[in-house]
């Protein structure tokens, strides 16, 4: 139930209701089906116009008709300005385009294929994004280069963000005897409950599908020589500073993600559509670096939320303690 609006039918404003139902809409001549949203008074059970939900389930049909046609995710579009650290206009010049064409396609234009492979292939290769860089780096600010070049390497160096960086204190601090693979999965499960929770991301750091699960690369990296031991190193005294809303998702995660083995995470990882979706159908032991959209993530943990009926991020120990009687 959300604010009220105005009933044609009841000629009232009510507040209304929101349900899932399969739409179809024509984009360039093709019908495409994809999981909208309708809304309804609450009042009459009427269908009630409001603009946002329509909004939503044109960026559905866009994203369905992206999907099937191999173009970049509008997901994607509008994380490469943050993923960079450039500004929209300055993208557009360094790729030799318009001044807002990068914009359009920011806005929600679907690009032709040639831009989409530009643009996709800036997203999963910075070394790419730094080459063409240093080739077109009179065409912005110095400012804007020194701050991008930044940070592409840090992509490339495998480095991470202060934000994950302070979650990782925390859960060394909190918990005693947790392995590389076990810390990877819960920073995934703490990212993907706090936007169910929450409607935002706690951190901008990008999640690959590997063949043990989801991974931070730049966490990886950095605890790689643990391999299956326990890391060592969380007895410092300076705890970070937390929000409200994250430290009940990350002491949450601690008390019921946590307390189970790397290995049996590994396997509720697995079971669950992010990886699943991203791997595309690899084998369980294939190698893969691909990036795990946040889009899915958000999707996918908002779903659990509502399937399980999750009021508040205490309640993960009801999802938690399901999956692992799953794979008795």
């Amino acid at each position: 139930m959300v604010e009220k609006i105005f009933c044609e039918n009841c000629r009232k404003e009510n507040r209304y209701t929101i349900e899932e139902k399969k739409m179809t809409g024509i984009i360039r001549g093709t019908e495409y089906s994809y999981t909208g949203k309708e809304a309804r008074c609450a009042g009459c059970g009427a269908y009630v116009y409001v603009p946002e939900i329509l909004d939503s389930n044109l960026e559905s049909l866009y994203n369905e008709y992206r999907e099937n046609n191999g173009i970049i995710s509008l997901e994607k579009v509008r994380a490469l300005p943050v993923r960079y650290a450039i500004g929209k206009r300055p993208l557009s010049r360094l790729l030799g385009w318009g001044e807002h064409t990068f914009s359009r396609f920011l806005d929600g234009d679907i690009p032709t294929r040639q831009y989409s492979e530009t643009m996709d292939n800036l997203y999963s290769d910075p070394r790419y994004y730094l080459t063409l860089l240093e080739a077109r780096r009179g065409s912005v600010s110095k400012y804007t280069y020194d701050k991008s070049r930044k940070a592409a390497e840090r992509l490339i160096n495998g480095e991470y963000s202060e934000k994950i960086n302070s979650v990782i204190i925390y859960i060394l601090r909190q918990c005693e005897d947790i392995t590389p693979l076990s810390l990877q999965k819960a920073l995934y499960y703490i990212q993907g409950f706090f936007y169910a929770f929450y409607s935002h991301f706690m951190f901008d750091d990008d999640c690959e599908a590997w063949a043990h699960g989801p991974v931070y690369r730049g966490v990886y990296s950095r605890y790689a020589d643990y391999h299956f031991n326990p890391i060592v190193g969380g007895n410092t005294n300076d705890l970070p500073e937390f929000s409200s809303e994250e430290k009940s998702v990350i002491d949450s995660i601690i008390r019921n993600i946590c307390c189970y083995s790397g290995k049996i995470l590994e396997k509720f990882t697995h079971s669950e559509g992010p990886w699943i979706i991203t791997r595309g159908g690899l084998d369980d032991k294939a190698q893969s670096s691909k990036v795990i959209e946040k889009k899915i993530i958000g999707d996918f943990f908002c779903h659990i939320r509502q399937e399980y009926s999750l009021v508040s991020p205490e309640d993960i120990s009801i999802y938690s303690r399901n999956l692992f009687s799953s794979l008795s």
